[in-house]
């Protein structure tokens, strides 16, 4: 059999700096001090997260007016409403009158009226209504006071919101990951797994651990079988935005074999896609040219075999493996059929402590009533919110042995470890050089570069 021999390292993205070296990098010193110090932890607030967007929810939680979610962060709350006209407005959970919270969970009402003395607000901000209007030396504040209001918009169908009133536009921040997938049905998708675990460890754990894939072999010793993660056919990149991605092949690594004897999981995916494994003449074949034939059939044949949205995509979207990096703090593989979320947000006073949410979307695939996902098999339904803690693996029983539940394993000694006497500074391989560049990008942030 003839093998159409490529390079396996996707194109560069015009953008991108190839993170391959780390020739870009200004070589910044991480300290252990910045997953501890409470002094590093207000800077953070002051000069970081108040300046970049965050995600609040799903488009899909908010379908009629009045509707709204509820976002808290660190000691903020954001109320994002839908208001009658169909657009989303985000407000500081705040009554305008004396500071008392008007939401404390989702829900759906015309308008918000504070618990504390009735004031009354639409779902623009504008203040409707107050009990004794007469009484204000000042005049009746109807129509005069507003709720302090907060950019909002919306990619991918998650809601985003930022406490910069002068923070670039969300296409801008993003930039060009819109670009990237604009093909993907990611708005349709549904959310299957909504889950919030509690994390002894500084937020930054994710980013770092999501932004390098060295630990992949040690860490997660099922994904080599089917997710090429050698670093010689991967693409790392970083962009100027300060988020990153690195480019995988999907398609078992040629150095992490199975035992003879034992089934390949690869040989199952071909043979879901009408393609026979034993068609190829040696194992290596089968990765190299099996890689190839099995996106050309996705893309052949999903269409008529339940996922009509592979029309809108192509071979690269099969043949590569994306994980993405959204500074700060939101990491995604967005695939053809699903999007895994990844998020992590700080403690509101303890720098040693964070939570930790997982998301999990599907497309809905005709005649399924259940969907793979990387939380286990779940019903093809929108889940209820869980909230769990942690508890050295204790609270998700569920998860153990998943490559999230091995993740969140590691976080609470990371931990540990980043605040020891005995931490050094990290002796970095090339490709954990994603993790350093993120550092870079936060410490611009807080001297005031971004």
């Amino acid at each position: 059999m003839s093998v159409r021999r490529i390079d396996p390292k996707p194109p560069l993205h015009p953008l991108a700096i190839d993170a391959g070296s780390d020739d870009f990098l200004r070589g910044d010193p991480l300290d252990g001090k910045r997953y501890y110090s409470r002094e590093f932890m207000q800077r953070e607030w002051d000069d970081m997260w108040t300046k970049v967007w965050h995600i609040a929810g799903r488009v899909t939680q908010l379908r009629e007016a009045g509707d709204y979610i509820v976002h808290d962060f660190m000691h903020e709350s954001v109320i994002v409403v839908m208001h009658e006209d169909g657009s989303l407005r985000a407000f500081y959970n705040v009554c305008g009158h004396r500071g008392q919270r008007l939401a404390w969970g989702d829900g759906h009402q015309p308008s918000f009226t504070c618990p504390y003395h009735g004031w009354v607000w639409g779902t623009d901000g504008e203040l409707r209504q107050v009990p004794d209007p007469d009484d204000f030396p000042q005049g009746n504040p109807c129509g005069k006071v507003r709720l302090v209001e907060l950019p909002v918009d919306t990619w991918a169908g998650f809601i985003w919101y930022s406490m910069d009133p002068g923070a670039p536009t969300l296409a801008e921040f993003l930039h060009p990951w819109p670009e990237l997938y604009r093909n993907h049905a990611t708005e349709d998708m549904v959310r299957v797994v909504w889950l919030q675990v509690d994390l002894e460890t500084n937020w930054k754990f994710a980013p770092d651990n999501f932004s390098e894939s060295y630990h992949v072999r040690t860490a997660h010793p099922q994904v080599p079988a089917v997710i090429d993660q050698d670093h010689y056919n991967c693409r790392n990149e970083v962009y100027p935005s300060g988020h990153n991605r690195i480019m995988q092949l999907v398609r078992p690594s040629l150095r992490d074999r199975i035992p003879d004897g034992q089934p390949h999981p690869f040989d199952a995916q071909l043979r879901q896609w009408n393609i026979d494994p034993d068609r190829y003449p040696d194992y290596e074949t089968k990765v190299e040219q099996g890689w190839r034939d099995l996106a050309e059939a996705k893309v052949r044949l999903g269409p008529s075999q339940g996922h009509p949205h592979y029309a809108q995509l192509t071979e690269q979207d099969f043949l590569y493996s994306p994980h993405d990096q959204l500074f700060p703090n939101v990491s995604v593989d967005i695939r053809p059929d699903a999007v895994s979320l990844f998020r992590t947000e700080p403690h509101p006073t303890d720098p040693q402590r964070c939570t930790f949410d997982l998301w999990c979307l599907s497309v809905p695939v005709v005649g399924a009533d259940t969907v793979r996902t990387i939380a286990g098999r779940r019903p093809l339904a929108e889940a209820a919110f869980e909230h769990r803690v942690f508890d050295q693996g204790r609270g998700l029983p569920e998860l153990a042995g998943t490559v999230i539940f091995q993740d969140m394993q590691l976080a609470e000694g990371q931990q540990r470890g980043q605040r020891s006497r005995g931490y050094q500074e990290p002796y970095l391989a090339g490709q954990e050089t994603r993790v350093r560049a993120w550092h870079e990008t936060l410490n611009d942030y807080l001297e005031g570069r971004r």
